[in-house]
């Protein structure tokens, strides 16, 4: 089975001049985890996950080398919650988003997208053909196919 077969042809995605707003806007209207980053050609460049999100707004301390002195030190995140969540609204996308994609192309056989998903620990894989973004593989996509014929 190949993935045409069995992607997802109705793609949420956003353009590469969005804001993480969007992002957000489509996370929560369609009840999603992640989608692809395309540019005017529809070529994936970025992918952004609700992983990307919450390690923005999560707190976090940054350990710092300062070559002046040869010491390290922490920076704490003094940012109130409330103030990187308005701040991270405004953000382009590809500020935040991963910019190695892993996708596959849409004659994949399912056996290694399967393989993919899970040595990968991601939910969503990008389907492309001749380089533009043609539909989405979801792990439940992947289980749904290979077991509706036994169960």
């Amino acid at each position: 089975m190949k993935a045409y077969e069995i992607m997802n042809q109705q793609v949420y995605k956003v353009k590469e001049n969005d804001t993480v707003r969007s992002v957000i806007e489509k996370f929560i209207s369609h009840r999603i985890s992640g989608l692809p980053i395309v540019n005017d050609r529809n070529e994936i460049i970025a992918y952004m996950s609700d992983g990307d999100i919450l390690r923005y707004i999560g707190k976090h301390e940054d350990i710092i080398f300062n070559a002046a002195s040869l010491n390290f030190f922490i920076q704490r995140d003094v940012e109130e919650f409330e103030q990187r969540t308005q701040r991270l609204l405004r953000l382009n996308v590809l500020e935040i988003a991963k910019r190695k994609v892993i996708k596959v192309s849409w004659n994949e056989e399912i056996e290694n997208i399967a393989a993919i998903l899970g040595k990968k620990q991601i939910k969503k894989l990008p389907v492309e053909r001749n380089g533009v973004l043609v539909g989405i593989i979801s792990r439940g996509d992947v289980i749904r196919h290979s077991f509706k014929s036994i169960i």
